[in-house]
């Protein structure tokens, strides 16, 4: 996060209508969609295939996303997504991406759609984090295993393990866009994104601490 009187303001972005919304992401489907398509691990069941197919367009075929606007999904613990997705459908989860692409492409989910979507997103082989050998990624590398004890920033590596695979309801970090990760560090930090324990884990980062911690775990 950055330092306090230098933190720009999170917007609340307007909701997108959902024509233009899907239009924009059916263009990025069609450059994307070769370069990904051998990574996928199976077809997905009938009963989400179709709802799959719509994910994709922004999410990329098997959840392996080339945009760092849309996280990856592949490999995502289960009961992360379940959660996520329900947290969307719900307007529980409100910071200003949810809003504008998520609250309104899962509107209509039902439970059982939303456990086979999880289910079929994190049985996908995940992206490989890319080496990364710059001085970013070794800072991060740093904050992610032993925190930052003088600011009460504790190790990311307890929760979210030590090749960035995440448990249950504790996202995979792992071969994430760094850009993602973080931007959703600022979310947490200015409390945009709600989660009480990432917020008090964010808060006390600078732009340049989350920036490192973002390359690093892209990298796992």
């Amino acid at each position: 996060m950055r330092p306090k009187g230098s933190k720009t303001p999170v917007r609340h972005l307007r909701r997108s209508p959902p024509a233009a919304l899907l239009l924009a992401a059916l263009g990025l489907a069609a450059c994307g969609a070769p370069a990904q398509a051998s990574q996928t691990t199976g077809a997905p069941p009938p009963d989400v295939a179709g709802t799959v197919h719509v994910c994709s367009s922004c999410h990329g075929p098997g959840g392996h996303s080339i945009s760092s606007t849309f996280p990856r999904l592949a490999g995502q613990q289960k009961v992360y997504l379940i959660a996520q997705l329900t947290a969307f459908r719900d307007h529980a989860r409100a910071d200003p991406h949810a809003q504008t692409y998520m609250w309104g492409m899962a509107a209509r989910l039902s439970d059982p759609m939303i456990a086979g979507l999880a289910a079929y997103y994190s049985a996908q082989a995940p992206v490989p984090g890319a080496p990364d050998d710059t001085p970013a990624a070794a800072a991060g590398r740093k904050i992610y295993t032993a925190g930052i004890p003088a600011k009460r920033v504790p190790a990311c590596i307890a929760c979210h393990g030590v090749k960035g695979q995440g448990n249950g309801p504790i996202p995979r970090l792992a071969g994430q866009h760094g850009a993602y990760v973080e931007r959703q560090l600022d979310a947490f930090a200015s409390k945009a994104r709600a989660n009480e324990i990432m917020h008090q884990t964010s808060k006390n980062l600078t732009s340049e601490q989350i920036r490192d911690v973002a390359a690093y775990v892209a990298s796992l």
